[in-house]
């Protein structure tokens, strides 16, 4: 078993203490960050013992261990999978080469953008979500949003290793300006879009996990491939950690539209509002919002970047062994289509500069698989109703298609009047968010739900669904 030594005081598997300046320097990055914590993290709950997971081993089997901790004292700490002997590179011009243990200098300034771009989304996330442990359906809930939280930080401290062990001085610079920015702060905002969205709400959090923690999927799938190799055995280990997220949101959306459909079988008239849950059509608008907006993390369709880091080895496909025969990615060309001059014309690009192209299209069809999983919760009750995936050029502010003026479901070119038109009926309006907000009350007695959403099907690690999951 490649276990973790909690023994020290940063849990790790790398043998932190034979490198003292290394754990120096993470020591002293240690109280700074939980100073960020008690600023930015989870709300009023620092002193509540929380049922959770905490990691105990990189394997696959077994690696997780369950119990009560209160959240500012979780084993945050530094885990990568086991070295893998012979690794060599997998893709772009250095296939089949050593990989390798330091930072190739001339790819240097590469690897620290995607390592900080990387790590920024991490306490991005929990910022935005700090408020909602005080709106939480249920204890259920409450937990699985600490669960959450507390992993983000875990994956913050993942880059922040890489960063101080890999970069020197400007690593541990990078490493103390991720505790600075702030999400939704005007001046000194987060990195990417997305994650300076407000989370006012949990059916935002359930799509935000839904579609925007599997983004952080796929680009860790990217990363996983990577010649650099702490950087790849780092995101092999964090992508155990966050199909949890993943889950969270999928079946907390399905949870919601079970419980809106117990209410229209019973009655197919009812008045939603009255009745006090949630409209499916307002979860299908809440959907196109969060699933657009999570394209755009995935960056322009065509792109040098992501040219660059392909043929220098540092970022390669999903599954790149898996799913691809050829992987140098020369002398091939992607298809796509262009917005050129206020017309949607095809083109065919170098394989290589739609290589965060060709990342989304393996995204779209996982999320795919989200839709389809809701559809059959309407399917089982009756209800004719059908969730759709909204079209990828559809209210994006970033690449190919941004500010363009699109139809939600066909891509169509609109005119600016029928589009803004058509937004108060694809997207949340004000009044329907302040509806799904007055839903936000505390539910916290064991066992107990909010109206508006459904129990899950079982509890969590064996547990009752009326189990003590946060001691309040």
């Amino acid at each position: 078993m490649a276990g973790i030594d909690y023994s020290q005081k940063i849990p790790n598997n790398v043998d932190l203490k034979s490198d003292k300046r290394l754990q120096r320097a993470l020591e002293r990055w240690q109280p700074d960050y939980l100073d960020w914590w008690r600023d930015m993290g989870p709300t009023d709950f620092n002193e509540n013992d929380v049922y959770l997971r905490t990691a105990v081993s990189v394997d696959r089997d077994g690696w997780a261990n369950f119990d009560y901790v209160k959240m500012p004292d979780y084993r945050w700490g530094i885990f990568l999978t086991p070295t893998e002997p012979g690794g060599k590179i997998g893709f772009g011009d250095h296939q089949g080469e050593d990989v390798w243990d330091q930072v190739p200098g001339e790819y240097r300034n590469w690897l620290r953008r995607l390592i900080v771009t990387q790590a920024d989304t991490e306490p991005a996330s929990v910022e935005q979500q700090r408020l909602l442990g005080l709106t939480a359906p249920s204890m259920y809930d409450l937990r699985n949003l600490f669960q959450v939280n507390v992993e983000e930080g875990r994956h913050l401290w993942a880059m922040v290793y890489l960063l101080h062990s890999y970069f020197g001085k400007d690593g541990r610079e990078e490493a103390s300006e991720l505790l600075e920015r702030r999400s939704g702060n005007a001046d000194h905002p987060r990195i990417l879009s997305t994650f300076n969205e407000p989370c006012h709400d949990w059916l935002s959090f359930f799509c935000f996990t839904m579609f925007t923690d599997r983004d952080g999927k796929f680009q860790l799938l990217s990363l996983a491939e990577s010649g650099f190799e702490p950087l790849a055995r780092t995101t092999q280990f964090m992508l155990t950690e966050e199909a949890h997220h993943m889950f969270v949101g999928q079946t907390g959306i399905a949870r919601i539209i079970r419980r809106t459909c117990e209410v229209l079988k019973e009655n197919p008239d009812a008045d939603l509002h009255a009745e006090g849950v949630i409209p499916l059509e307002t979860i299908q608008r809440y959907i196109n919002y969060w699933a657009a907006s999570s394209l755009d993390l995935f960056g322009a369709e065509i792109s040098s970047n992501s040219a660059n880091f392909f043929g220098a080895g540092i970022k390669g496909r999903a599954y790149e062994q898996k799913n691809y025969d050829e992987h140098s990615a020369l002398d091939q060309g992607y298809s796509l289509d262009r917005w050129v001059e206020g017309e949607v014309k095809p083109d065919e690009v170098p394989l290589r500069n739609a290589m965060n192209e060709v990342l989304r299209d393996a995204y779209v069809k996982d999320n795919l698989k989200g839709i389809a999983y809701w559809n059959k919760e309407t399917a089982k009750a009756g209800v004719d109703f059908q969730f759709t995936y909204p079209h990828r050029r559809f209210n994006r502010t970033v690449g190919e298609w941004s500010g363009g003026c699109f139809h939600l479901h066909t891509g169509e070119v609109m005119s600016k009047d029928a589009y803004e038109a058509a937004c108060q009926d694809w997207l949340p309006g004000q009044a329907e968010a302040d509806y799904v907000r007055s839903l936000m009350k505390p539910c916290t007695e064991p066992g107990k739900f909010a109206n508006w959403i459904a129990p899950p099907l079982r509890g969590i690690n064996s547990q009752a669904v009326d189990f003590e999951y946060v001691k309040l």
